[in-house]
């Protein structure tokens, strides 16, 4: 199995201008605010402290780049949280649509959702956004150690009916436990082959 323990943070970016461009392929991770994208991260690169963890909703404003070796993987500012202002949800949604627009769409957006609920709006909207541009995705179902395996197994049922997807395209994951991260790593590896 990979590890990419050498992984490093590269830049933040505020602005579309700030976007880095790179000849490798661009990983993208969404997800609501607090769904557990620092988490996963840090699962994924096998550091404790690569990306940031926060207690708090909200914290990731910016775009951030994290050199993953092979890929680029970009963290994006998490969505659907109710104590931001207006003004700021707006700086959000623009940055997300600068992210996606032509020329800098990413290879694979890994979508996050919390397996313990059904998807919020905001996941649904993101996901149809991704049908829509027809940019390949996988879900990433977080905290599946927080269920028995039947719960999962019933959980996921009801995503791929949420996101009209197959349940191939769900990958249940835990930071805790780093359950699903060899799923994950094959997902990206196939990634990897594709975008050469």
């Amino acid at each position: 199995m990979n590890t990419y323990s050498k992984a490093k943070f590269i830049t933040s970016a505020a602005t579309k201008e700030q976007f880095i461009t790179t000849d490798k392929p661009i990983i993208a991770v969404c997800g609501k605010s607090n769904v557990g994208k620092s988490s996963f991260i840090n699962m994924l690169a096998n550091q404790g402290k690569l990306a940031k963890v926060s207690s708090e909703p909200g914290r990731t404003r910016l775009v951030n780049y994290f050199d993953f070796g092979e890929f680029i993987l970009a963290d994006l500012p998490g969505y659907g949280y109710a104590k931001v202002s207006k003004s700021e949800k707006e700086k959000w949604a623009k940055l997300l649509d600068d992210f996606f627009a032509e020329g800098c769409t990413p290879a694979h957006v890994f979508a996050l959702c919390d397996i313990r609920h059904e998807p919020t709006e905001n996941d649904k909207v993101m996901v149809n956004f991704l049908y829509q541009r027809v940019i390949p995705f996988t879900v990433v179902a977080t905290k599946a150690d927080k269920l028995s395996r039947a719960q999962l197994q019933k959980a996921m049922t009801a995503l791929s009916t949420a996101y009209t997807c197959g349940r191939d395209a769900i990958i249940a994951t835990s930071a805790q436990t780093r359950y699903g991260l060899e799923r994950v790593i094959e997902e990206i590896n196939k990634i990897i082959e594709r975008n050469k």
